[in-house]
């Protein structure tokens, strides 16, 4: 925290707060306006918290690396001189005679992912002044936007569960407090939104088309330059959506199950196609790697990352194929979704995480004990097989692929908010409701 911190941040948030009270009337009605401020001001402080853990609880970190030794060697450019700092803004992590004096000090520098990041910081900081805590608000900002537009893509289809589409989207703590601040999580978690919010407008409302198309692509390459590994999950998962609507147009019972094993091939060749696309960019994530990747990554983070905190896991040994890995799926998701238990809690922050998986983990039970007679049913509504299928599979890749509990707490946060989602409409499924929005699409 810096003299510049106690300066600017409070102008930064009576700027924000100004801009979001004349917005609030565009992008609210009379059931969501009573959300649209508590969730602001979550998400800001959020981002302030963030900071400070780091700063005072762990003496550094990803955040610090991003900003402090990062986008601020890149702002002092632009105070040099704008072409020095345009240059810095650009670079593919190659020194040059003119911006080697700040590149050299950039932590991130030869890392494109991160690096991405402090471009997007370095943005905010010439608002900002390079105030941490004012460049940290703006974060927030954007993953507000993207949280609002995943709120709404929902809302608009089932404005009668807004209360519980507020707490799966806007409210759960966890995706509050590592969704917020400066890193890299809150940038894919806020492009996911935009994009389902996008792909909504697209494909189910059939409004805005250019606008939501450019959105759409915007998230996507945000996405796609800093963790290529969630477009895996979410590709297959929107096509799963989508299909499912189409699908429950028709009305013979058997003609749906005669298309399901269609259904199953188009999804798996989405997935396939996906890794491909990605993997000539990046070779780590084709087909042939992904399983090494994620081995590589499992034992990185939990050996750096977790061994002072004791909060490594272990799912069993990695071999690096790909049978390997998917023998580890039920443990992985059980990971991601339900740990860590109670007893293996080890600091203080495991408490919190602990508490969640135990609400979410007995909310699970209750709807399956519920809706055990229409549990499969369910499954024929496509916001079900959308955040079903998305959150399962995004909990495979990440439980695999972490093993450590503090890094997982943030991997894991685009998750949440969808298998929420997934428990929510499964609670709330009626056969009678699917009858009638299947005719209503139809007219």
């Amino acid at each position: 925290m810096e003299l510049r911190d106690l300066i600017v941040t409070p102008l930064i948030l009576i700027l924000v707060y100004a801009g979001a009270y004349w917005l609030r009337p565009w992008f609210t009605d009379s059931l969501t306006r009573k959300y649209f401020f508590p969730a602001l001001t979550l998400k800001i402080f959020g981002a302030i918290a963030l900071g400070l853990l780091y700063q005072f609880y762990y003496g550094g970190g990803d955040t610090f690396n991003f900003h402090t030794i990062g986008s601020r060697f890149v702002w002092e450019a632009f105070l040099e001189s704008p072409e020095k700092g345009i240059d810095l803004l650009f670079s593919t992590g190659e020194y040059s005679p003119e911006t080697y004096q700040y590149a050299s000090k950039i932590y991130f520098y030869h890392d494109p992912s991160s690096f991405f990041i402090i471009r997007i910081a370095t943005l905010f900081d010439l608002l900002t002044f390079s105030s941490y805590s004012g460049t940290a608000v703006l974060f927030a900002v954007f993953s507000f936007v993207g949280s609002w537009a995943f709120f709404m893509a929902m809302y608009r289809q089932t404005p009668h569960l807004h209360v519980w589409l507020a707490v799966a989207i806007l409210f759960i703590p966890s995706v509050i407090f590592w969704g917020s601040g400066l890193m890299k999580d809150t940038l894919t978690f806020a492009c996911l939104g935009l994009m389902t919010y996008s792909i909504s407008n697209l494909f189910i409302r059939h409004h805005q088309k250019i606008w939501s198309l450019i959105l759409l692509l915007v998230s996507a390459w945000i996405i796609f330059s800093v963790k290529k590994y969630i477009l895996l999950c979410f590709f297959p998962a929107i096509f799963l959506w989508l299909y499912v609507k189409q699908i429950g147009r028709i009305k013979s019972m058997v003609l749906k199950l005669m298309m399901l094993p269609f259904v199953a091939v188009m999804v798996v060749g989405i997935g396939y196609y996906s890794i491909q696309l990605i993997g000539e960019d990046d070779p780590r994530y084709s087909l042939d790697n992904i399983a090494e990747t994620s081995k590589i990554t499992a034992y990185d983070i939990g050996f750096y990352t977790g061994r002072d905190a004791g909060s490594g896991y272990s799912l069993g040994e990695l071999d690096g194929s790909i049978e390997g890995m998917l023998k580890l799926a039920p443990q992985a998701i059980n990971v991601s979704l339900f740990r860590p238990y109670f007893w293996e809690v080890r600091n203080p922050l495991m408490i919190l995480s602990a508490i969640e998986s135990v609400l979410l983990f007995l909310f699970t039970i209750y709807v399956v004990l519920k809706k055990r007679w229409n549990l499969f049913q369910a499954l024929s509504d496509p916001n079900v097989a959308f955040c079903l299928f998305f959150s399962l599979t995004f909990a495979f890749a990440v439980g695999v692929s972490t093993f450590n509990f503090g890094a997982l707490s943030r991997y894991k946060i685009p998750l949440l908010p969808f298998y929420s989602l997934s428990l929510i409409y499964i609670l709330n499924y009626k056969k009678s409701d699917r009858k009638l929005e299947a005719l209503e699409e139809t007219e």
